[in-house]
């Protein structure tokens, strides 16, 4: 089937029509009464699928509203978005409910990059000049896609010339290339982007996802409904939690063989009883680090694979890497920009490198210190503590020992939370031209923060302090506490907060009107990303790759968090947030790159803990090994090893045989495109030129 009829209806999918078809708002035509005209007869549609509801300031007049709809159902090349928007109840509401037209989505589509099946049944670039030649697979383009390219079109129409807004004063004058949007949002016209649900769809989605009892995720739903940037997430989240078995069933057993170890040696009063805080012995140490090393390289070369897979099949393995339009919030003086020839803000290059290290340098460099602040009082809280238990040995004081782990955890969770609105401040304030780089920038930030908040006091105590006890001790109090913060601020406080306070404000009956129901939806909270989520799962990789050896139950309790994790994530995007907009991706991005690099730490780490060993130490302190010879050992087994995980990258490769085939395949009938495209754009002109 072709797209001619795939997407017949104006945004519309091949599921059956909702209940909510039934509604005036949804059941008018985009040719009849209340959603705006359409002039492309391809584009006549008999039903419209509301993607997005805008909410507009109370004091909006009448005019202000009329040519706002207006203005979105003007084409894109006369400065509009080319999509279908509804006035909502009347002109005066202070809702408009926006759709897509057929060629705008695929127009956008072409744009944006993604592939989608070919007749031959290959995936293959999306060409809007060859449409009806690309099938119907189920659903030509998911729901996440329609919503993000109505908010896409939204953010990119930009002033041609210098308009007056109706009902506004003379401050809010639009001047030529000004972010249309951007200037309705400061103005106070548009409060509010809201991605409308599909219930039907969303409760098939819960149903399938953690209200039963199935262990395997679909994946796929996820993609089509929330956009394959959480479906890359939780395909992750998926596959690091199952690969963890291997680790904790390691750690299972040197755990229990180091306990039956110390129970025949007490009992056959063997003077070679090991200490009860020197955990495992030599054996068990050495295998949990050398395996803690390998299995990241595997991880994250067999993950690789299964993204390029998913990717594959999702249609992102092609997105366009074009010269983007500048983000909404990028600001400077008009002018010519020298690539792509158009006017639009330009700001200087030095400008931003001087904001970056004047301010935003310090300024990170500033937490980095409230970082070692906290690190000195926790040293000095554990000293106080042990003095008070060696005082009173007694079971309070006992209990006392992990107040200061404890305390500092909550420390470092408050200061994360913290600098992560300051770092959003500080890229802001750099004012970067396209998104990618806004996210790069902001990405990097946190990263080096949250890298130095979270392992430099288990670094220091590793390679500085050499306390083996209070590294394994530090461990598990973070293993534990940071896992029931987690826990406790990402579901039970949102939850019981739209359970108790916001749920009973949106109480809504079958016979409401759909506005209303609208409405409900944006008084959900924004979503606000998968920052936090992946900076758990990569502080949790840490812990696992970087210190194990020392604590090897670390892979079991991780995996039990995470198969709650896993559900209690997806309860909490269906039902506590707004459904968010979401890009289409072809990875993790920045984050993948993050875990690589963990994965490489872990080889000085696990080779300096070696070194930490018991048997190690003891065989030092009677003479046997000397503190060089022990360090060109630990050097020499570093070398090996990252030899191996060298080799291991190379073995493995990022993706499978097939994918690279289907890729350059991709690329290739894409160059084939642009050639074509360019001879027949060549032949116009010379026509042009002969007429003359």
């Amino acid at each position: 089937m072709s797209t001619a009829g795939v997407l017949e209806d104006a945004g519309s999918s091949r599921d059956p029509p909702s209940p909510m078809a039934s509604a005036k708002l949804l059941t008018a035509s985009a040719s009849g009464p209340g959603w705006t005209k359409v002039s492309c007869p391809c584009c006549m549609s008999h039903r419209v699928d509301p993607l997005v509801l805008v909410k507009l300031g109370k004091k909006v007049r009448p005019e202000t509203k009329r040519w706002l709809l207006k203005l979105i159902g003007t084409l894109q090349k006369d400065g509009g978005a080319g999509l279908l928007a509804h006035p909502g109840e009347d002109a005066s509401g202070d809702i408009m409910v926006l759709s897509a037209t057929r060629c705008t989505l695929l127009q956008a589509t072409e744009e944006l990059g993604l592939c989608r099946v070919y007749k031959n049944g290959d995936m293959e670039a999306f060409s809007y000049e060859d449409r009806d030649n690309f099938k119907d697979s189920g659903v030509f383009l998911t729901l996440a896609e329609r919503q993000y390219i109505v908010k896409y079109e939204l953010d990119g129409m930009r002033a041609q010339r210098a308009i007056k807004i109706p009902g506004l004063d003379d401050s809010y004058m639009l001047q030529p290339r000004d972010n249309i949007w951007q200037k309705l949002t400061s103005a106070g016209v548009v409060v509010d982007t809201v991605a409308l649900h599909d219930q039907e769809q969303l409760k098939a989605l819960s149903q399938a996802w953690y209200a039963g009892n199935q262990l395997a995720q679909p994946l796929d739903s996820v993609n089509s409904y929330f956009g394959s940037s959480l479906a890359f997430y939780f395909s992750f989240l998926d596959f690091y939690t199952w690969s963890l078995l291997p680790p904790a069933v390691l750690g299972l057993s040197i755990t229990y063989f180091s306990v039956q170890k110390e129970v025949v040696e007490s009992v056959s009063g063997s003077q070679v009883i090991v200490d009860d805080h020197s955990g495992p012995g030599f054996s068990g140490h050495m295998i949990q680090a050398v395996f803690s090393m390998l299995w990241s390289t595997v991880v994250m070369e067999l993950w690789k694979r299964r993204s390029a897979s998913l990717s594959y099949r999702w249609g992102t393995l092609h997105l366009a890497e074009r010269f983007a339009e500048p983000r909404p919030g990028y600001h400077g003086n008009l002018g010519v920009n020298p690539v792509t020839g158009r006017v639009e803000p330009l700001f200087p290059e030095w400008q931003r490198d001087l904001r970056m290290a004047l301010v935003s340098v310090p300024v990170v460099g500033l937490f980095l210190g409230l970082v070692v602040l906290g690190m000195m009082v926790f040293y000095w809280g554990e000293a106080q503590v042990k003095r008070i238990h060696a005082d009173y040995d007694s079971l309070w004081s006992q209990t006392f020992l992990y107040l200061p782990s404890v305390l500092h955890i909550l420390y470092t969770n408050v200061l994360a939370t913290v600098y992560k609105t300051v770092a959003e401040a500080l890229t802001d304030y750099e004012n970067h031209r396209e998104e990618s780089a806004f996210d790069n920038h902001l990405t990097g930030k946190v990263l080096v923060f949250t890298f130095f908040n979270y392992f430099a006091v288990l670094f220091h105590i590793a390679f500085f302090k050499q306390d083996v006890p209070l590294l394994r001790k530090r461990l598990a109090s973070l293993l534990i506490v940071t896992q029931l913060i987690n826990q406790v601020t990402e579901v039970v406080i949102p939850y019981l907060v739209d359970r108790f306070i916001s749920a009973p404000n949106r109480a809504e009956s079958e016979d409401d009107p759909q506005e209303d129901k609208f409405r409900n939806q944006g008084t959900l909270p924004v979503f606000p990303g998968l920052f936090a989520e992946y900076i758990e799962l990569l502080v949790q990789f840490g812990y696992l790759s970087l210190f194990s050896c020392v604590f090897p139950l670390t892979a079991v309790l991780l995996l039990i968090n995470n198969l709650t994790e896993i559900r209690s994530d997806a309860y909490k995007i269906c039902k506590l947030f707004r459904k968010p907009f979401a890009a289409p991706v072809a990875n993790m991005g920045v984050w993948q790159i993050a875990f690589e690099v963990l994965s490489f730490v872990s080889v000085v780490s696990n080779c300096w803990l070696l070194v930490l060993s018991p048997q190690i130490q003891a065989q030092c302190l009677e003479g046997e090994l000397t503190c060089t010879k022990i360090l060109m050992l630990a050097v020499g087994i570093e070398h090996v090893l990252i030899l191996v995980k060298t080799v291991l990258a190379i073995v493995i490769p990022d993706e499978p045989g097939w994918i690279t085939k289907k890729r350059l395949h991709i690329e290739f009938k894409s160059m084939q495109a642009l050639r074509q495209q360019y001879f027949v754009c060549l032949d116009v002109k010379l026509q042009q030129s002969s007429l003359k």
